[in-house]
């Protein structure tokens, strides 16, 4: 193993790194764009070698490599390339057409400054590479530590960085725990950890010392509730895929399955059945377990369960694997619902809708709340790029993919320019203050905001309201053609409104 980046390095990095943000390279967005496609050729030159690491390390079959890890950045990349533009560029302000009058108010992105993004050891290239792209299209400078446990892909990305991206704003540390916790030493001006709940623990410690920004993507314990009138035969296709994909080694792998009692003896057969159906090509083309800590920790489990191993089970300590396994007869206090499991056993527990629910608000996250949800399939609701994917609670917080990605190593600076007329429109607002002008401030409401109101009373005025609005609308913009009307009439004409209304006028009599 090579050595780890000594601590001189690391502060030569860091300091480089800050250097280059203050000095406003990085917010350009022709050098955002420029790094972007930057990282485009990075996978596209370098497919068969990332292919080739995670086989070394994972011994992960090349079709899983190409679409969970190249196809997963390279989509990152067109995406953000597409709306670069839209999303860097000043947005306007929510705001009424008076303020926005004498205000002129907006809001523009800004990046945070140097960001930190430590990866994991499940997917070890696209979740340090995804990441990294929203970084830098935010206009970010960027340090990735990559996990220490898949070396190859470590030495890989040690070597591309440098070569691909520009080495003044984009570097790259290497480091165990020890070597890791020094580098959280640092003020950061954003941190980016996916990884365990554990060491996230660690992370969001250090930031709160200099109280940076974090987006934490943990694991969770994802249940899959099969129902009495659910597809059986495609439940177990999904969830089998789900426990086969990178060995279960994934955060939104199926943890374990709520089946009810009507379905379950199918859903198990046919759990059987599409495990030895992927397996068909032979358990070597099967992603490992990642290093024998991991599989001793599931063996350990597995030997531990009340349960029934119903398929599977299989134990090969010399290549880190365990056949996916489905166990039946389990309870929510069973070894293998103790913690996330994160590998091919798949616990099945007899239970009806209502019960799986309770089951999951007593031992799970004290509520049915989660990061997302694929109904009738497994894991699918990541794959939506630009829809927000990120965990809750104990799964972590923040959000990345697409625009939402965009926003999480950016701040929204809002911007007033003011018109001169301004200062002298809120003069009564200067001091010395006077009781005479208290009058003349307030919060006008038609929000029918009124004492001793009911939560009766509150659905009665949401019945009727629907019923109201368009007619108020129309008045409301009646009255303000009106009062334009006006004004055009005492500037003898000079706005043109008068004319243009009659011209309307003229157009709307001849169509009927």
């Amino acid at each position: 193993m090579e050595a780890y980046t000594s601590i001189p390095e690391v502060d030569l990095t860091y300091k480089t790194l800050q250097t280059t943000f203050r000095s406003g390279r990085t917010k350009e967005l022709a050098w955002r764009k420029w790094q972007l496609k930057q990282v485009w050729w990075l996978v596209e030159d370098n497919q068969q070698r990332i292919i080739d690491a995670l086989n070394k390390d994972m011994n992960r079959h090349a079709f899983e490599t190409t679409f969970a890890d190249c196809m997963t950045v390279k989509t990152d990349v067109v995406d953000h390339l597409k709306n670069i533009d839209k999303w860097a560029a000043d947005q306007p302000v929510d705001a009424n057409m008076v303020m926005k009058a004498l205000l002129r108010p907006c809001v523009r992105p800004e990046p945070l400054g140097v960001a930190l993004i430590i990866g994991p050891w499940n997917f070890p290239v696209s979740l340090v590479l995804q990441p990294m792209v929203a970084a830098i299209a935010a206009g970010c400078a960027v340090l990735i530590k990559p996990s220490e446990i898949t070396l190859a892909c470590q030495a890989l990305l040690v070597e591309l960085i440098p070569k691909y991206m520009d080495p003044s704003a984009v570097r790259i540390v290497t480091g165990g725990p020890t070597e890791t916790t020094a580098l959280l030493e640092r003020k950061f001006d954003h941190i980016f950890f996916t990884g365990s709940v554990g060491v996230a623990r660690h992370v969001a410690r250090a930031a709160a010392k200099h109280l940076t920004p974090t987006v934490l993507e943990l694991g969770g314990q994802c249940p899959a509730i099969v129902t009495k009138s659910a597809d059986v035969d495609a439940a177990a296709r999904d969830i089998a895929w789900a426990k086969y994909l990178n060995s279960g080694q994934i955060c939104l792998s199926v943890n374990h399955v709520f089946a009810h009692p009507d379905i379950q003896a199918k859903l198990i057969e046919r759990m059987a059945f599409y495990f030895a159906e992927y397996a068909k090509n032979g358990a070597d083309e099967m992603t490992h377990i990642v290093n024998q800590k991991n599989y001793e920790r599931l063996k350990g489990l597995i030997e531990k369960t009340q349960g029934k191993i119903e398929c599977g089970g299989t134990l090969e300590a010399s290549k880190n694997r365990i056949a996916p396994s489905v166990v039946s007869g389990v309870t929510m206090n069973d070894s293998l619902l103790s913690e996330e499991l994160f590998g091919t056993i798949c616990p099945v527990l007899t239970a009806s809708t209502e019960e799986a629910v309770a089951a999951i608000n007593d031992h799970v996250i004290s509520s049915t709340i989660s990061g997302g949800v694929t109904v009738n399939g497994t894991i699918i609701h990541s794959s939506v790029p630009s829809a927000p994917f990120g965990g809750v609670g104990d799964s972590g917080h923040g959000y990345y993919h697409g625009k939402h990605g965009f926003q999480a190593f950016t701040h929204l600076r809002t911007i007033a320019r003011p018109v001169p007329l301004f200062g002298r429109l809120v003069s009564f607002l200067r001091p010395p203050y006077s009781v005479n002008r208290i009058k003349w401030i307030g919060v006008r409401q038609n929000l029918g905001i009124r004492r001793g109101w009911t939560l009766d009373d509150e659905r009665r005025i949401a019945r009727q309201g629907n019923l109201l609005r368009l007619p108020v609308r129309f008045f409301q913009i009646l009255a303000f053609i009106v009062t334009l009307g006006l004004v055009d009439h005492q500037m003898e004409g000079q706005l043109g409104i008068i004319q243009r209304l009659q011209g309307l006028t003229d157009l709307i009599r001849n169509i009927f």
